[in-house]
């Protein structure tokens, strides 16, 4: 362990000042500082410098962080080798959501030892299939999958299959299939859609409408399927894509049909609904409420501030992550969906019915 001096000129080749020997006098002067900064007592610093027991997992990282910060370099035998790479697969980073979720992912990974492999799909660039065998080829140890083709009904589970036969354990982030064996982490999307009904019923509203992603996808079949148990009318039900310009059909679709109020299956596509009602002259929320969904970095900056339902994406982050490295330690997770349940989040963009 030693400080940082300005003579000490790091890497290279350069003229570097060898530091004191660790009985210098000054060390407890060290000890005491990075005491100090981790809360904790000289002894248990010197414990964990020293290597030895009696010092719990979660203080040690404390101690370590301490030097970190105070700009002392680790001993060597605290010096973390990477445990491996993990891949972390997300369909694009223009929603909002999506990098909450990999930034999540990533600080528990790397909190646990693993460097983290961002992969974004692009449209016209790298499909599922070819950044998942990208990864395979770099000797990845495991995957996390964030609504991915396992969230899509058509597509063609074998890929899956065929991956867990190669050893490399995986875990899925919202979406869910019975012919893939493997830990499911998602958010309750029929919890979603009674929430927000529930709440615009209170407000008075009658005619609701639900603006939605394609049939295909796992998680807009169960919206659906809530908002129908609900008694809702199947033709108040619009499918578009889960972006503004979709909601933004979506909702004109459903503004024809007399709605005044619009639950809609991502925060981007809120955004596109309250853009129709506006071009229609329409105020939001004192002629159409509107609820989104995800509770995505920055909305609550959104003109009006947008109600909407909020993933537990820390909780999910961190329960993908965990799952994940259970499989990898050979003590696998319940091959299950675990399923987080949502929370409505009331701002500004939902209010009493029209008169």
């Amino acid at each position: 362990m030693h400080h940082r001096g300005p003579d000490d000129q790091g890497a290279g080749g350069h003229r570097r000042v060898v530091p004191p020997a660790v009985k210098s006098p000054d060390v407890t002067a060290r000890l005491s500082e990075i005491a100090t900064q981790a809360g904790v007592s000289e002894a248990t610093v010197s414990r964990v410098v020293n290597g030895k027991p009696g010092v719990s997992p979660a203080t040690r990282q404390v101690v370590v962080a301490a030097m970190d910060v105070l700009g002392y370099q680790r001993p060597p035998r605290l010096r973390r080798r990477s445990a491996g790479l993990i891949g972390l697969i997300t369909p694009e980073l223009t929603n909002p959501i999506f990098p909450a979720f990999a930034q999540v992912i990533e600080q528990v990974l790397t909190r646990d030892g693993y460097t983290p492999v961002l992969c974004t799909q692009t449209p016209g660039g790298s499909t599922e299939d070819q950044l998942t065998e990208m990864l395979v080829d770099r000797g990845v140890t495991g995957i996390v999958f964030v609504s991915g083709l396992h969230a899509d009904t058509t597509t063609d589970m074998d890929r899956y299959v065929k991956l867990a036969g190669r050893g490399v354990p995986f875990v899925m982030v919202n979406g869910h299939t019975d012919r893939v064996s493997a830990p499911f982490v998602s958010v309750d999307n029929r919890a979603a859609v009674r929430l927000a009904v529930s709440h615009l019923v209170e407000l008075g509203h009658e005619r609701i409408g639900l603006a939605v992603g394609p049939p295909r996808f796992v998680p807009t079949r169960r919206m659906v399927e809530a908002f129908t148990a609900l008694g809702r009318p199947a033709d108040l039900v619009e499918h578009s894509l889960f972006t503004v310009e979709g909601g933004q059909a979506a909702a004109d679709a459903l503004l024809d049909r007399g709605c005044t109020a619009l639950v809609c299956g991502s925060d981007l596509m809120a955004f596109g609904a309250i853009r129709a009602a506006r071009r229609r002259g329409l105020h939001v929320p004192r002629d159409v409420s509107v609820v989104g969904f995800d509770d995505s970095p920055l909305i609550v900056f959104a003109d009006p501030p947008l109600t909407t339902i909020r993933q537990p994406v820390d909780k999910m982050g961190q329960a993908a992550v965990h799952a994940l490295l259970e499989e990898i330690g050979g003590t696998p997770a319940p091959h299950a969906e675990f399923v987080f349940q949502p929370e409505l989040v009331v701002r500004g963009s939902t209010g009493a019915t029209p008169r």
